[in-house]
């Protein structure tokens, strides 16, 4: 009998589990790959390490820009993934030792709800039932993998790859097709374009980026146009087999040969086969519906993280998870979804939060845009010989508060928390305007554009 059984062990369950722990409840986390989740193992950490490797030679590439020549830059591809594969093994093992720390018992299974009896959730694993009196769902996300020609054989004979095998191929590819231009397959087109491989985005959409502000997600795709990623817009991809990924635009059906297809068109919630129906579980397009407090329609059943589809980020699902503890401790919490940042770690990086300039149309909102050039930043330009970076101000014409910032340059990653905190405090122009940023900086181009 425990007081909390989590299932899964990804940024949402092993940071709840680690606060249930800390709180005193006798907490079990079941989870039947490895701890870290798809995060850490398949997601945000293995692909920040290449990229950051891939950074690293972009730099000695074009050193000459900043007066420091290289002779004889080159990329090893393979010891590149090693590294990847030791620093996950790092970060996993740190998250068992604090679940430890904690007080936190592990169970490496698959957990299916079995049932709701007087005791509380019974949870299987093979031939073992717990009980929790309470029950936590983070079972997370999957790659969303559409019905299309070809694509289970090739996914079969290694020829198309999701995520997760796309971060092990030991060889750089001579020409790898991408189909989806979201955040996933951004990041890799940067990754194989930096490192030598003839890179094509295919998206179904008229953009790359999804909800990013269309302003700065256009910058973003000339950018990596002129350095030779071919983005195709507009087109639906209709085959995937014989070394080749085919798509119909404009009427016509065009094949493009490639070395390997990677398939990074979303991800669904992982859901199937977990029991949800046993417990009469709401689910909404396979996602487990959820209230601003992590509550489900069941007592006693909470869920957090990209399982309950609504912002599938990594960071969200720490802070759903913690808001789903702190309820479950009668600590009355919610999460904003509104003040949430968004990261797309290319190179130049891209960091959203709060309202675009899209989102304000659509919603008949009151507000002003104000884009201005990152080049009011001294540090940049030092750091930055053909930048061209911007940030956009978002503020609400009645009250004058912040309700959106948007970015595409060095350090945005790094910068967006400060302005996500705006987001959400509500901060208004004349409170900016009060803030002393430290110079020379990039993030003081957000005070520079209050007062213009």
């Amino acid at each position: 009998m425990y007081d909390l059984i989590v299932l899964g062990g990804g940024p949402a369950g092993y940071n709840a589990a680690e606060r249930a722990g800390h709180a005193g409840l006798k907490t079990l986390v079941i989870e039947e790959r490895a701890l870290g989740g798809v995060c850490l193992n398949e997601g945000c950490i293995p692909t920040k390490t290449l990229l950051y490797s891939a950074k690293i030679y972009d730099y000695a590439k074009h050193g000459a820009d900043y007066g420091v020549k290289f002779a004889d830059a080159s990329i090893d591809h393979a010891f590149i993934v090693n590294r990847k594969n030791k620093v996950v093994k790092q970060l996993v093992s740190g998250v068992g030792a604090k679940l430890k720390k904690a007080g936190v018992e592990v169970v490496s299974a698959s957990g299916v709800i079995k049932e709701r009896n007087a005791d509380g959730f019974v949870i299987t694993t093979g031939d073992k039932e717990y009980v929790g009196k309470q029950l936590l769902i983070c079972t997370g996300s999957s790659a969303a993998l559409p019905p299309i020609d070809g694509l289970a054989d090739s996914l079969k004979s290694g020829f198309a790859l999701t995520n997760r095998e796309v971060l092990d191929l030991q060889a750089i590819p001579s020409t790898i097709v991408i189909v989806g231009g979201g955040v996933i397959g951004l990041e890799m087109a940067s990754y194989f374009n930096s490192v030598g491989s003839k890179v094509y985005v295919v998206e179904m959409m008229d953009h790359i980026a999804g909800a990013t502000d269309r302003e700065i997600s256009t910058m973003l795709q000339k950018e990596y146009a002129a350095r030779g990623v071919e983005f195709i817009l507009g087109a639906r991809v209709t085959s995937i087999k014989d070394k080749a990924v085919s798509y119909e635009k404009d009427g016509k059906t065009v094949a493009l040969d490639c070395d390997y297809a990677l398939v990074s068109i979303g991800r669904r919630p992982r859901t199937a086969g977990l029991g949800c129906e046993n417990i009469g579980l709401k689910l909404e397009r396979g996602a487990i519906v959820t209230t601003e407090y992590g509550k489900t329609n069941v007592p006693g059943v909470w869920a957090a993280g990209d399982v309950n589809g609504k912002s599938m980020l990594a960071h969200t699902a720490y802070r759903e998870g913690e808001v789903c503890i702190n309820n479950i401790l009668g600590k009355k919490d919610r999460i904003n979804y509104n003040s949430i940042p968004a990261v797309i770690y290319t190179n130049p990086e891209v960091a959203s939060v709060g309202e675009t300039a899209e989102s304000v149309k659509e919603k008949g909102l009151d507000a002003s845009v104000q884009t201005v050039t990152l080049k009011y930043s001294g540090r940049y330009i030092a750091e930055n010989e053909h930048g061209n970076g911007v940030v956009k101000i978002i503020t609400d014409n009645q009250h004058h508060n912040i309700i959106g910032v948007h970015m595409i340059g060095s350090y945005a990653s790094e910068i967006i928390y400060g302005a996500a905190m705006m987001v959400e405090t509500e901060m208004r122009v004349a409170d900016v305007q009060k803030l002393v940023f430290p110079h020379p900086t990039v993030c003081e181009v957000i005070r520079e554009a209050m007062f213009l």
